[in-house]
């Protein structure tokens, strides 16, 4: 992989905190030109180290006022892509991991309410051939929801000396 250097980590962290900032803006707080910006910004999508963009959705503004984890068991690890597969196809499951514990999977979901909630659980993802069991999480309150830090400028430093 590339190396990632401190122009990078600084732009990183500008657009990490406002992704919809101007890169005319990120370029003079980095003191460099913007078309600079775009290129750095673009080569660290090429690699996969900037992934997603846009705009989230608060799921409440849109009717989805409880928020799921749910555990799943898997008769069989080896048939956790087709689990996914049909998993893919329940429009409010956002999020779906391959774990290591007590369940196979984990899943976070968003059900407008409990009675959804109920008909999720026991008739889509309990229903799916090789579920053997579930357990449910509800999330009461999300305290905290950011990004992994990028690290500062003075610890790439350190880490480079260290290296040699």
């Amino acid at each position: 992989m590339e190396k990632i250097d401190k122009l990078d980590l600084q732009i990183m962290k500008i657009i990490a905190s406002n992704a919809r900032i101007p890169f005319k803006e990120v370029a003079t707080a980095c003191g460099v030109s913007r078309a600079a910006i775009h290129q750095r910004v673009q080569r660290l999508i090429d690699l996969n180290v900037i992934v997603g963009s846009g705009y989230h959705v608060n799921p409440k503004s849109l009717g989805y006022s409880t928020c799921t984890y749910v555990g799943i068991r898997l008769e069989k690890g080896s048939m956790y892509k087709k689990v996914v597969d049909q998993l893919k196809n329940i429009p409010e499951i956002v999020e779906c991991h391959f774990t290591t514990g007590p369940y196979t999977m984990l899943v976070k979901l968003y059900a407008r309410d409990n009675e959804q909630l109920m008909d999720l659980l026991n008739n889509r993802i309990q229903g799916i051939q090789g579920v053997d069991s579930t357990e449910t999480l509800i999330s009461l309150d999300q305290s905290i929801k950011k990004e992994i830090p990028i690290r500062p400028v003075e610890d790439v430093d350190e880490m480079e000396e260290g290296e040699e």
